[in-house]
């Protein structure tokens, strides 16, 4: 028992020497199986935070790790100089869920949606378009480029000049979006949209907005680019998110639980398309590769094997239920929003005292904006676990 203290004590050390303080981590975490994580005191932790929509089929699920196992004695990774044979089956397996389309693989959101940016200036380089309308309220990553996308102004702070190129506008708003396409003079490339703003505070897009941006878009030959890093993956209800809308949009980015915690991004533009990016145009050392390519194709086939979208749906409907009946509790929540199994919870405080609350009972819970929790359970999430995220955010209510 001393030795482990001890063990722990020395990691601890090291983190505050050599690791940047880029975050402020609070629990040592060791462990994971399912909708479960346990702490390096053995401490047992229902997780609904996901890894920020990351493990959306749970911890260590043993699909996924067997593919990874396996295809680790295999072959690791091979330049992408080289043809992988994983590749093509993962692009056709993505292509088959959204779109007709061809795929570039990314490390990670923010690269493949920093790809997706650099796309959309290829395309419009020889017509002089290069500017691109983002939405009030976005994330789309921490690179320079994807930071200077994002529409939440103390992100790039301290990090000045942003980036050129981009003009934000209101979410949910045409008009916004008519008037910067005409103060452009014809230099608008895209419009990059979540279409359920997460780290924003989690906000569905509008229906009737989302049909009318396709429509605009096409009639005035801007490219609609849609960042589904986190709405993706199933976590919505549809595999992803737009197709809740039945728009499809020209070029779409994904990542987070593409891998259910193995590394993978990735963005696929329309058939029509495909052949922008050429050659030496763009390039990622560790984009696609046959591990991560593994991983993916076994969340995938996952999907499908376990029905998974159907538990979202049923386990979506009991959760708005639970929800509701928690809110006729406690009138500090004033809202809850969302689609399928990514769900806000919203306050009339700060989430982040409620996020601490529930982690000394229990339960993992991130924030949105400033005052949303993140209900983000794992999709293949069981009524019981439910049940004991609710009576856990029962107590941390009557606390606050």
């Amino acid at each position: 028992m001393k030795d482990n203290i001890r063990q722990y004590q020395k990691i601890l050390e090291n983190q505050q020497k050599y690791v940047m303080p880029t975050y402020a981590p609070s629990l040592m975490l060791t462990k994971g199986k399912g909708s479960y994580v346990w702490d390096k005191d053995n401490n047992k932790y229902l997780d609904f935070s996901c890894g920020i929509s990351v493990c959306n089929l749970g911890h260590c699920h043993p699909a996924v790790n067997k593919a990874i196992k396996e295809q680790c004695d295999r072959l690791i990774h091979v330049s992408n100089l080289f043809i992988n044979e994983l590749q093509p089956v993962l692009a056709k397996k993505i292509a088959d869920l959204v779109f007709d389309g061809k795929v570039f693989f990314s490390n990670s959101g923010a690269e493949a949606n920093e790809g997706m940016i650099k796309f959309a200036r290829k395309w419009g380089n020889p017509k002089g378009k290069y500017e691109i309308i983002t939405m009030d309220g976005s994330f789309h990553g921490r690179t320079l480029t994807t930071l200077a996308a994002t529409g939440r102004a103390k992100y790039r702070k301290g990090f000045e000049p942003d980036v050129k190129g981009f003009k934000h506008v209101p979410f949910n708003d045409m008009e916004s979006i008519k008037k910067a396409v005409k103060e452009s003079d014809g230099k608008i490339a895209a419009i990059l949209i979540e279409p359920i703003q997460g780290e924003g505070g989690v906000i569905p897009a509008e229906h009737e907005y989302m049909k009318n941006l396709r429509e605009y878009c096409t009639e005035n030959e801007i490219l609609l680019l849609f960042d589904e890093v986190q709405s993706g993956i199933g976590r919505s209800g549809k595999f992803f998110a737009c197709q809740h809308y039945g728009v499809v949009p020209d070029v779409m980015s994904m990542a987070k639980a593409l891998g259910n915690g193995y590394p993978i991004g990735a963005f696929i533009a329309k058939k029509s398309l495909g052949d922008i990016l050429t050659p030496g145009t763009h390039a990622s050392t560790f984009g696609g590769t046959p591990l991560a390519c593994a991983a993916a194709i076994a969340v995938i086939d996952t999907f499908q094997i376990e029905n998974i979208l159907k538990n979202v749906l049923e386990m979506s409907k009991k959760s708005l239920r639970f929800l509701s009946d928690l809110s006729k509790k406690h009138s500090m929540i004033q809202q809850v929003r969302g689609k399928g199994l990514m769900l806000g919870i919203v306050l009339d405080k700060g989430a982040k005292e409620a996020s601490e609350v529930a982690e000394k009972n229990g339960l993992l819970l991130i924030t949105a904006g400033e005052n949303v929790l993140r209900f983000y359970p794992p999709l293949n999430v069981k009524e019981n676990e439910l049940i004991e995220a609710i009576n856990i955010l029962d107590k941390v209510f009557k606390y606050l």
